[in-house]
């Protein structure tokens, strides 16, 4: 049986050797910062569940510090040069992007495998186990089509998560947050105030605050999982389903697409708004949220709209 543990001496495996990529590269301007923050991550990976509660919470605290302090940042070079990357591109073209369709293509056939054989994995973790193995055979596909070894694998590995930099941590941090949010009761708290702002008895309000809500949460968290317990706890649970009687499966998906809206639209998901902003070296470091603004709005009305037609048709 595949077990989650697996998963995670793979990841630390991987944190592990970036860490002492870094620790070797006596060149690199962050040599020492980014070899602590990976060699961080991969004790959290490999060794966390016996460090405890207090181990893990001062494992977390000195990556906060190490990023607080900026020690972490790009510098690599790349594992070739720019005229051997350029015939490598104009040799495959767009077939370069197949090997991206792999990883979800093969998450997706190994999650079906592991439902009708659920022997083969832990209870519960069958997603989490295939989106590994499905990084594994794209990695294999990739050496394979590009004719390069493991060894330039790694070093290029190492040279985007480096210029990722933290925030390639930031959801796991975020998530966690979330759930903090829910066993403080701040999710009881925001339904306390969300009712007292809502006319009663009304249904269009509260399909409006709840999508709002999501958006808004997920702008000030980062992260559409970090809102959702709150918003969910405090709004779509006691008022669209319980007093309204909503579809709770309409009312939690729809909801986590209304906040993912407004991942589009804040710097504080600093992984997909402001580090593709980096690394293609735009001067304005917001460009990227500007572009989706666009996008996110009306695409966030659409989701309230659906919640209000889909979730109380019954």
């Amino acid at each position: 049986m595949i077990t989650l543990h697996a998963v995670y001496l793979f990841a630390g495996l991987l944190f592990a050797a970036y860490a002492g990529l870094n620790l070797a590269d006596r060149g690199h301007p962050h040599r020492l910062g980014n070899g602590a923050f990976w060699a961080l991550m991969a004790a959290s990976m490999l060794a966390g569940d016996r460090l405890g509660d207090l181990g893990n919470g001062l494992v977390v605290a000195a990556l906060a510090l190490v990023a607080m302090l900026r020690l972490t940042g790009p510098g690599a070079e790349p594992s070739a040069d720019a005229a051997t990357r350029a015939a490598r591109a104009a040799r495959l073209g767009h077939r370069l992007f197949a090997l991206a369709l792999v990883i979800p293509l093969v998450a997706l056939g190994a999650t079906f495998l592991f439902q009708r054989y659920p022997a083969l994995v832990e209870p519960k973790q069958g997603s989490l186990v295939a989106l590994a193995a499905s990084a594994l055979v794209a990695l294999g596909l990739a050496l394979v089509v590009l004719r390069a070894s493991p060894r330039v694998a790694l070093a290029e590995g190492r040279r985007l998560i480096d210029a990722v930099g933290w925030a390639a941590v930031l959801p796991q941090a975020l998530v966690a947050l979330g759930a903090v949010f829910t066993l403080a009761g701040v999710g009881d708290a925001v339904g306390q105030i969300f009712a007292m702002a809502i006319p009663a008895g009304s249904l269009a309000g509260a399909v409006l605050a709840y999508g709002l809500g999501m958006a808004l949460f997920t702008m000030a968290l980062g992260n559409a999982f970090a809102a959702f317990p709150v918003m969910f706890a405090g709004v779509g649970l006691p008022l669209l389903i319980r007093a309204h009687h909503g579809d709770p499966a309409v009312v939690a998906a729809i909801g986590m697409l209304a906040g993912f809206c407004g991942t589009l639209l804040t710097p504080m998901a600093a992984n997909f708004n402001l580090v593709p902003a980096a690394l293609l070296n735009l001067a304005d470091r917001n460009a990227v949220i500007r572009r989706q603004a666009g996008t996110a709005l009306p695409l966030l009305a659409a989701n309230i709209l659906f919640i209000w037609l889909f979730a109380f048709r019954s």
